[in-house]
């Protein structure tokens, strides 16, 4: 059965404050790319296509765990609850909005085989 739990964490600037967000969540990823769980922590931002037109926030963590535990693991860390505390929370953060969502590659009801 497959562990693995990838995340996509997206965040909406505050007008003006893109290029200042990116660096911010790119200045997370070495000490995140250390943790034995992590399998891949990416900051990306949005780029224009035709081909790809949907809506979505124009900043987003690409990021691959190797289990959930690795995952809730990250998220209690000091250095990401100091970034959500001072850039999400505070009233004068870079992020007027965020949204953080998990996923599994599981079939739902997969009979996964059971090793010993």
């Amino acid at each position: 059965m497959s562990k693995k739990v990838y995340c996509v964490a997206q965040f909406l600037p505050k007008v003006g404050k893109e290029a200042e967000l990116f660096r911010v969540l790119q200045s997370l990823e070495p000490n995140t790319l250390r943790e034995d769980g992590c399998l891949q922590y990416v900051v990306t931002r949005q780029i224009q296509s035709p081909f790809a037109d949907g809506k979505s926030f124009p900043i987003a963590f690409n990021e691959i765990w190797a289990d959930l535990a690795s995952f809730e693991a990250h998220c209690q860390r000091a250095e990401i609850q100091a970034f959500f505390a001072q850039y999400c929370l505070a009233e004068d953060g870079l992020a007027a909005e965020w949204n953080v969502c998990i996923y599994s590659d599981e079939p739902a009801n997969y009979d996964a085989p059971k090793l010993g």
